[in-house]
Order: C-alpha cells, then sequence, then structure tokens
C-alpha cells in the first residue's frame, strides 16, 4: 500500500456519522445533501433509459446531447461555451480527482483555500503533491479571503490553486474582484486553477444570473482553468454520482483517456435522468434554492439567540458554520452531541486544523420544523451544562 494512501486521514464526518447512523432518535444534519428525493420527472426519466435497455457502455466523455445540454446550460449563465469543452464525470467527487490526476504529479506544489471539504486537500495528496493551505479567517462568525496572503502563497512553483466557492464547509464566496485579481495573478505564474462551482446555483445575494460570482465569468477559453461541477445540490441528485467537468479545449480529449482508465463512462441511465434535469431545471433549481434560503433564514437566528454562539449567515452554500465558545474540540463535541443531545453535526476540524471548535449543520431540510427541533435539543443540552 503507498504510504500516501496510508497516511490519509479517516473522514471525520464519517466518524461522527458512525456513532448515530440507525439510531431513529437522532436528527441528521451531518452530510451535506437535502433528505428530499430526486423530483419525479427526473426518476421517470432513469426508469425509461432502463426499460429501453440503455445498460451498456457510453462515450467516456459522456453522451453527445447531455454534453450540449449541459454546455447551453452554461452559456445561460456564462456566456459562450461549447461542448468540446465539457466531459460528463460519475460524479463530482470523481470530476474533481481526474482533474487533479490530469494536472498534478508527485512532488507538485498544491495551493489549497481552506477550511474546504476534505476530498479537496486528501485528493492532492493521494497524488503526491506537497501541500499548502491558505486559511480564511474567521471575523464575527463570518469568513473571510486573506487575498494577499493567498497571491503570495501562489509562485511560479505552484501547479495548482484548489478554491471552492460557494464554500463547504463556512459558505464563503469570492468576490468578482478576487477571482480578476486570482486570475491575473496565476496567469503570471503559470498556475492551474481548479474551482469548485458546485454550490454556485445555491447563492442568497441579488445577482443578475442567478448564481454566485463564476470564474468562467471573467476567464478566457485557453486559461489555465478546470470547473469542477454536480448535479447532486441543485438538482437534488446527490445518490446518482453524475458530474461534469468545464476545461480548455485542447485538453478534453486527454481528459477521455483518463475517463477510460478510471472509470470508462457514467452510466446511460443516469445520463438520460441528467439529460431531463437539464432540460426542466426551472422546474428544480429555483424551487430548491428558494427553499434552501428560507431554511437558512429559519435556522440561523435560532442559533444566535443561543448563548455562546458565533454565527454569521452565509451567502451561498447549505451549511450555517457555527462556533460555540468554550468548545475547542470539534470532533468530541459532535459526538457529544449525538451521544446526549440526538443531533447529528459535522465537526469543524473535518474541514481544516484552524476550523477546531466550529460545527456544519447542513440546513437542506424538507421539513423545516426538524431545523427547529434540532435548535431546541441544543438548547437543551447546553442549559444542562
Amino acid at each position: 500500500m503507498r504510504q500516501a494512501v496510508i497516511d490519509l486521514e479517516e473522514s471525520k464526518i464519517r466518524e461522527v456519522a458512525n456513532a448515530g447512523i440507525g439510531r431513529p432518535d437522532v436528527l441528521a444534519f451531518w452530510f451535506g445533501e437535502s433528505d428530499e428525493a430526486t423530483p419525479d420527472f427526473i426518476r421517470q426519466a432513469a426508469i425509461a433509459s432502463l426499460q429501453a435497455g440503455d445498460t451498456f457502455y457510453t462515450h467516456n466523455l459522456g453522451l453527445p446531447q447531455l454534453r450540449e445540454a449541459i454546455a447551453g446550460y452554461t452559456r445561460g449563465l456564462h456566456g459562450t461555451l461549447g461542448a468540446e469543452r465539457i466531459a460528463v464525470t460519475s460524479g463530482g467527487v470523481n470530476a474533481l480527482m481526474l482533474a487533479v490526476q490530469a494536472l498534478v504529479d508527485a512532488g507538485d506544489e498544491v495551493v489549497a483555500v481552506t477550511p474546504v471539504w476534505p476530498n479537496l486537500t486528501a485528493q492532492a495528496l493521494i497524488m503526491g503533491a506537497n501541500l499548502k493551505r491558505v486559511s480564511l479567517q474567521p471575523e464575527a462568525g463570518a469568513w473571510k479571503l486573506d487575498l494577499p496572503a493567498l497571491l503570495a502563497a501562489i509562485t511560479p512553483a505552484t501547479r495548482l490553486l484548489i478554491v471552492n466557492a460557494p464554500n463547504n464547509p463556512t459558505g464563503w464566496t469570492l468576490t468578482r474582484a478576487e477571482q480578476q485579481a486570482i486570475l491575473a495573478h496565476c496567469r503570471g505564474t503559470g498556475t492551474w486553477i481548479l474551482a469548485d462551482e458546485v454550490y454556485e446555483r445555491l447563492y442568497y445575494e441579488p445577482s443578475a444570473n442567478g448564481c454566485a460570482p463564476s470564474f468562467l465569468d471573467v476567464a478566457a477559453p485557453d486559461d489555465r482553468l478546470v470547473v469542477a461541477h454536480s448535479f447532486s445540490k441543485s438538482f437534488l441528485m446527490t445518490g446518482w454520482r453524475l458530474g461534469w467537468l468545464v476545461m480548455p479545449a485542447s485538453m478534453t480529449h486527454h481528459m477521455g483517456k483518463l475517463i477510460e482508465f478510471n472509470t470508462s463512462c457514467a452510466s446511460v441511465f443516469t445520463q438520460k435522468a441528467a439529460l431531463e434535469a437539464v432540460r426542466r431545471t426551472g422546474e428544480v433549481t429555483p424551487r430548491v434554492v428558494a427553499h434552501l434560503k428560507s431554511c437558512r433564514d429559519m435556522l440561523v437566528p435560532l442559533l444566535q439567540a443561543l448563548p455562546g454562539v458565533q454565527l454569521r449567515p452565509a451567502p451561498g452554500g447549505m451549511y450555517a458554520f457555527f462556533k460555540l465558545d468554550g468548545y475547542d474540540d470539534s470532533l468530541a463535541l459532535a459526538k457529544r452531541l449525538v451521544a446526549e443531545a440526538g443531533i447529528g453535526l459535522a465537526p469543524g476540524n473535518a474541514f481544516a486544523p484552524e476550523a477546531q471548535g466550529w460545527l456544519r449543520w447542513c440546513f437542506a431540510s424538507k421539513d423545516p420544523a426538524r431545523l427547529g427541533q434540532g435548535v431546541e435539543r441544543l438548547a437543551g443540552w447546553l442549559a444542562r451544562q
């Protein structure tokens, strides 16, 4: 076994969840997914595909009609873009791993903005990269980017910058000016950017195109930029394991080769379901975003009213990321909350050492009353301490 794999840390989110999965008395908010099932018309498209016998291999890069549909969807948000820049992948995680495999050699320097979903840093370590973390900074419950510190960390020796915005877990989102500054700097250093923008539609601030600022809005088609997306969040398709990459057209053929040696292709029936999801996105995503905003706006004030809570409403994502004063071990705290309060939250130190003492609460709940029940349990637990 490679030492890089042996040295990987197990997911602390899973460690907490494993302590509570199967317990009907636990309100689970630990995973980053809605508890609402995929819309029926998307499921029916998959069923129809299976009944039609779509159980065979397909093109490495995805069904041509799905790639065209994704390109059209992306054009509607970010301007000119063709299907020759799209690769369909077996999940957003797979999209990110493929991008790292394509760009990073052992010994390469990779810079990551943290706290961040642990897969993003683990993937670079799996490839044998030298990882440098540049931390967001908490200010009165909100997390901010120290842009000069990030730019100083990116040098001509930096092969890849990994940035996730809107961010999991903090909800922090890049501004257009920050994106422009980062892109210009990376052009100068020759650094690739891997932008995880899977939460771009889960954005609650006013915007002309109904999504968060994207690097695709400011980059040229041949810039050293790869953007990862997923059907999981804004299409309610977490379990379907389908995502996509946007990349320079010169890279796409080679990405197809890499997909062949990883998964060969995404399953046809899931792609047919995704095609229906893209075609009818107006029936899914706006409703999902409106509901998530109402969940955020309900949960955040309730948490802010509790003693010792540091929290600001995030502009994007699906999480309330908060700190409880006096509790410095996130993992121990999260396990206690499962055992003693019946609440399942993700520990902050799963996302970075600097998030020790913080907790992530996924507010993507079909029934917002569950959020209120969770806060009542947390308030009761705090009162007993």
